[in-house]
């Protein structure tokens, strides 16, 4: 005669009437079963998960609980822990009303008085499971955000790049140009203005920094200078203003600028050079060592006077003269051996691409830059190179 389950209940090992008492103080769930997955025992803590009353556990099969895919799944744990003695493994315990409580089970096979149990600890992981839940929602919001902030980063790449000088050629000059940010943006740039076939003004800047704070200033820069160079502002005047600009607008950003400019009058063969804090511009002369273009002002948006009266310097040119203008991502980089290219390296490059047509120059020199540097550029390049024939 089969026995109904409370009945059965009733039949439980005398080592599990005396193990009652301590399973009930746990703060884990506790299930004991015999070998045809009966509940013999269900302390209070397990009723509290489930919200099942005792009277509807113990006695039961616990397969009722589950369907039959999920039962599938547990009997195959169930078994393991038969053949291993022990299994750990996340599911979830089903709930009063519907519902499902995430658990960590722990089970473990008691062999007893030639009958077969298993001890099943079940350990609440409701909080871990809404906080990977959280975590995983905030990881998604983050994604969407990283790529909403990479569109913008390509759209702001293309307009930098956009405002790049292109590459020109004239009767009597020409313009070559690279520019190549570290970052999809960065902060050097150059500026080109051809006022007419034979007149020229360009100008070289490299903001401290790299990124979109750099790109910031350095799109606010172009769009002032752009407008002093239209207006032929004197360099003095208008380093004067970038100086003062970064040291009232934009207090306390810690960005500072370096900078050569040139306004170069091809028939009158002369141009108007000044620089401030910039790496030296280079006049380049087939068969000789380039002449260097100092600077005459320190670093803009440091001090405010910056920039001195004597700012400008006029310097004679020659026909077939090359002049090189770049930013520090050319002079500081390094070789295998930890050495800086530096000025002089590069003058030496300078000197030995003037022996090449105008319009290999730039290649040439970028690319005796790269033989030197040791791994990938580290920093904005800038490179402007104008011949005047």
């Amino acid at each position: 005669m089969t026995l109904p389950p409370l009945a059965l209940a009733m039949h439980k090992p005398e080592w599990l009437t005396s193990m009652e008492t301590v399973l009930e103080v746990l703060n884990e769930g506790v299930v004991i079963t015999n070998e045809n997955h009966r509940i013999l025992f269900a302390n209070s803590r397990f009723v509290e998960m489930t919200g099942i009353p005792r009277q509807d556990l113990v006695g039961y099969n616990a397969s009722r609980f589950y369907s039959s895919q999920e039962w599938d799944f547990l009997t195959a744990q169930i078994d393991a822990a038969f053949r291993q003695g022990h299994n750990r493994y996340g599911f979830f315990l089903p709930r009063e009303g519907g519902g499902r409580l995430p658990v960590i089970i722990s089970s473990r096979a008691l062999d007893n008085l030639g009958g077969r149990f298993r001890v099943v600890t079940f350990a609440d992981i409701s909080e871990q499971v809404r906080a990977e839940e959280e975590l995983r929602a905030a990881n998604a919001r983050l994604q969407h955000r990283q790529m909403e902030i990479e569109q913008d980063l390509r759209l702001a790449a293309r307009v930098q790049n956009s405002l790049a000088p292109k590459s020109l050629v004239r009767d009597k000059v020409s313009v070559d140009s690279f520019f190549h940010p570290v970052h999809s943006i960065g902060g050097d740039f150059a500026l080109v203005n051809l006022q007419d076939n034979e007149h020229v003004s360009l100008l070289v800047c490299d903001v401290s920094g790299h990124g979109i704070g750099s790109a910031l200033v350095a799109n606010r820069i172009y769009s002032e200078t752009a407008a002093h160079l239209r207006r032929a502002m004197p360099f003095t005047d208008m380093f004067g203003e970038l100086n003062r600009f970064l040291i009232e607008d934009l207090a306390g950003s810690g960005m500072f600028v370096t900078s050569a400019a040139a306004c170069i009058d091809v028939p009158g063969r002369r141009m108007v050079f000044a620089g401030a804090g910039h790496p030296p511009a280079m006049l380049a002369r087939r068969g000789q060592n380039p002449v260097l273009l100092e600077s005459r002002s320190m670093v803009l948006g440091a001090l405010p006077d910056a920039v001195g009266a004597d700012a400008s310097q006029e310097v004679r040119l020659e026909p077939d003269d090359c002049l090189v203008f770049y930013t520090d991502g050319i002079t500081e980089v390094f070789n295998p051996e930890g050495e800086m290219l530096g000025v002089k390296g590069v003058r030496e490059i300078v000197r030995n691409a003037s022996a090449m047509p105008a319009e290999q120059m730039t290649q040439h020199i970028l690319d005796d830059v790269a033989a030197w540097r040791s791994g990938p550029a580290t920093d904005d390049v800038c490179l402007v190179v104008v011949h005047v024939r």
